[in-house]
C-alpha cells in the first residue's frame, strides 16, 4: 500500500488537502463500512473513510449550486490543461469535512468545511488552486511521478503545488495574474511543517512557496506533465534548494533555451523565497 500523501492546508487540528492510497474504496460504491444516513437530512448512502469526521457524507453538491457549477467547470478545465480525462469528483458534506482528498483509486473528494474556507479567506481562485493540487496528485499516480524520490512526501507535494501553480497561470486554465494567485496560494499552503524526518513531511512553509512559484512561471510555457516533471526537478534540486545553486550546469539537451534563459533570471528570487528571504508578504508582491 502506498503512505498517504497529506497535503497541509491546515488549521490547528485539520489536515487539510490529502492523497490516500489506491485500494481505498470508492465513495459511491457498497462496502460493509459504508454510513446509511437518513434521506431526510441527507443525501443516501453513503462511505467516507478515516480522514473525514464521523458524520460527514457524500453530496452532489458544494455549499449551493453556484459553487457547484464553478468547481466543476473548474475541474474540467484543470483536465483539459493537462490533457487528461476529467477526474471524478464527489463532495462531502457535514463536520470534519475541512479536507480534500486525491485517491489512487482515481477520485476525489472535496469537503465543504474546507471549502467555504477557502471562499471566505482567500475566494475562488484558491478553491480552484486546491482542486488542481489535488489533481496534480492524480497526475502522479497516472504517470507514476514524482521522478524525484525521497523518504517523505515532500517531492509529491511540492510538485503538486507545482502543478497548481501552473494551472492556475495558463491563460487555458485560471489565467490569473500573480497579484490574484499569491494570496490565493498563501492561504492554502503557506504554513507548511519543519517535521523534516516525518514520513509525511511536507516541505517548509517557504520551499512551498517557492514551489507554487516555480509552477506558476514555468506555466508560461506549454509543457506535457512529464515534461513539466523533468524541468520543475530539474530546476528545483539544480538551483533552488538551499546549498544547492549550481553555476557549472549546463543545459540539458531535454530543455528547451527559451525556458532555461527565463527561469535562470529567476533563480535569485526563487532562492530566496526557498530561504526565507523573501517573506509572505513580500512574495504577495512579487
Amino acid at each position: 500500500m502506498k503512505n498517504l500523501k497529506p497535503f497541509l492546508l491546515a488549521f490547528a487540528a485539520a489536515t487539510l488537502l490529502t492523497s490516500c492510497n489506491e485500494s481505498d474504496t470508492n465513495p459511491i460504491q457498497s462496502s460493509p463500512e459504508a454510513k446509511l444516513h437518513n434521506k431526510a437530512t441527507h443525501e443516501g448512502c453513503s462511505y467516507i473513510d478515516q480522514n473525514w469526521g464521523s458524520s460527514a457524507y457524500i453530496s452532489s453538491t458544494i455549499v449551493n449550486q453556484s459553487e457547484t457549477n464553478f468547481i466543476k467547470d473548474q475541474n474540467n478545465k484543470i483536465a483539459g490543461v493537462f490533457s487528461i480525462s476529467t477526474v471524478p469528483l464527489y463532495f462531502a458534506k457535514g463536520s470534519g469535512t475541512a479536507n480534500a482528498i486525491s485517491y489512487g483509486a482515481g477520485y476525489i473528494i472535496f469537503g465543504e468545511q474546507l471549502y467555504n474556507m477557502a471562499l471566505s479567506q482567500a475566494g475562488r481562485i484558491a478553491c480552484a488552486m486546491v482542486q488542481a493540487h489535488e489533481v496534480g496528485h492524480q497526475l502522479q499516480y497516472k504517470y507514476n511521478l514524482p521522478t524525484r524520490r525521497e523518504s517523505t512526501a515532500r517531492a509529491s507535494e511540492l510538485e503538486a503545488d507545482g502543478f497548481a501553480g501552473y494551472y492556475i497561470k495558463k491563460p487555458n486554465g485560471y489565467n490569473a495574474t500573480w497579484t490574484q494567485a499569491a494570496p490565493a496560494y498563501n492561504f492554502a499552503g503557506s504554513i507548511g511543517d519543519y517535521n523534516t524526518t516525518s514520513p509525511g513531511h511536507h516541505g517548509t512553509p517557504a520551499q512551498r512557496r517557492s514551489a507554487f512559484r516555480l509552477g506558476y512561471l514555468l506555466g508560461g510555457y506549454n509543457l506535457s506533465v512529464r515534461d513539466f516533471d523533468y524541468n520543475f526537478f530539474y530546476y528545483y534540486d539544480n538551483y533552488v534548494l538551499p546549498g544547492s545553486l549550481r553555476k557549472d550546469l549546463a543545459k540539458p539537451k531535454d530543455i528547451r533555451s527559451d525556458i532555461h534563459e527565463f527561469i535562470l533570471s529567476k533563480v535569485d528570487e526563487l532562492r530566496k523565497i526557498s530561504t526565507g528571504e523573501i517573506s509572505k508578504e513580500e512574495f504577495e508582491k512579487l
